[in-house]
């Protein structure tokens, strides 16, 4: 389907559904767009590969966690494409039977590539724009070298399961209906470890912690994916190993705030510097920059100084630092300061600029003017 539906309005299950929930959603709507009963329904069969790859997340604690926090962008490589229905017979076969509807089918195994595992790269502001090397640490797990992957002990072997003969799967005959189910015995694997390894415990496995160096490009912003490509989970049946995916956060800078490839900063001047102009220090991703400050700036406006903000990733340019100009009005005065600006107000009154007495004029007019002796309201 061309666009991911939410897996939990798929299944029809809350975002708190327990796995049982989960499991008896899915295995009615597989019954119900099973290909079998719908036979030349495209739209059915859609429906169907679309709540198997549901399921495949839901039903595993670590990509439904993944799936919560990060949505569907989080599960880039982990999942199976399910591009035939072969392929969710293999992985579910035991929930429904490929033989459900119609002739048993044996269960294959195929070489399927392991799956993702993500770790989070913190950067500054700086390191993000510059760009940057970074060690990482993860778990991940390794094909255990004491058994070499079969989980039996050093100098035997796995056996093939009596109980179905080492095909994974039963068949059970009810009338005319076939119903296929993974053997109990092995669990599907066609084999038995008579004797564990020591080292994994027969699971064939061990959780490894690596340590590896991931480089980063100039531009990256928050939630950007680094991919290590072959650093992930071992894959099953001989496939591919799965990938690392590194999810860069960035840290809060003292000053500065990102908008895309722009960065904003606010800076707060002095009366006197807003109206005779001055040179300022604004900060930068380099430090400290002298800014010219024009006469009559007027607060909130935005200086904008071309070529200080961010590079794009791709190296398409770089942004704009946009300075945010705040007059600041000072809480006490000293007696000279306050002397100062007395005579300045007094000549305010005698040039009076045309925007002040536009909005004197229609202040007037909306409201009727006090009779002589009388003052307006102050307002507290």
């Amino acid at each position: 389907m061309p666009q991911s539906r939410d897996y939990y309005e798929v299944l029809g299950v809350d975002r708190r559904a327990t796995g049982a929930q989960i499991a008896d959603s899915y295995r009615k709507l597989a019954i119900r767009f099973h290909p079998d009963k719908n036979p030349g329904n495209q739209e059915a069969v859609d429906q169907f590969k679309e709540a198997a790859r549901a399921f495949e997340v839901l039903s595993d604690s670590d990509l439904r966690a993944r799936y919560d926090r990060y949505g569907h962008a989080g599960l880039a490589g982990g999942t199976h494409d399910f591009n035939d229905i072969s392929d969710i017979f293999e992985a579910f076969g035991d929930m429904f039977g490929g033989g459900l509807f119609g002739g048993a089918t044996r269960r294959t195994s195929r070489a399927r590539k392991g799956r993702d595992v993500f770790c989070a790269v913190s950067l500054s502001l700086l390191e993000a724009a510059r760009g940057a090397t970074k060690t990482i640490d993860f778990t991940r797990h390794e094909i255990c070298g004491g058994c070499d992957g079969n989980g039996a002990k050093k100098g035997t072997k796995p056996q093939a399961c009596e109980y179905c003969a080492g095909r994974g799967q039963v068949v059970q005959s009810a009338g005319v209906f076939r119903l296929q189910t993974t053997c109990p015995a092995c669990r599907g694997a066609g084999s038995v470890i008579r004797e564990k390894c020591a080292t994994c415990g027969g699971e064939g496995l061990t959780e490894e912690h690596v340590d590896r160096h991931v480089t980063i490009p100039a531009g990256v912003d928050r939630d950007v994916r680094v991919r290590l490509a072959g650093e992930g989970e071992p894959g099953a049946e001989g496939g591919p190993p799965g990938d690392c995916y590194c999810v860069i956060e960035i840290e809060t800078h003292p000053f500065l705030t990102r908008e895309g490839r722009d960065l904003h900063c606010e800076v707060p001047i002095t009366f006197s510097q807003a109206a005779l102009g001055a040179t300022v220090e604004v900060p930068t991703l380099d430090g400290a920059k002298n800014l010219q400050i024009a006469r009559g700036t007027q607060g909130g406006d935005v200086v904008r100084v071309r070529g200080l903000g961010m590079p794009e990733v791709r190296g398409r340019g770089i942004g704009d630092l946009h300075v945010h100009v705040h007059v600041e009005v000072p809480r006490t005065l000293s007696p000279r300061t306050e002397e100062l600006l007395r005579e300045l107000a007094a000549e305010e009154q005698k040039s009076v600029s045309p925007k002040r007495s536009t909005f004197f004029t229609r202040l007037s007019e909306y409201f009727k003017v006090p009779e002589p002796g009388n003052k307006p309201e102050e307002i507290e």
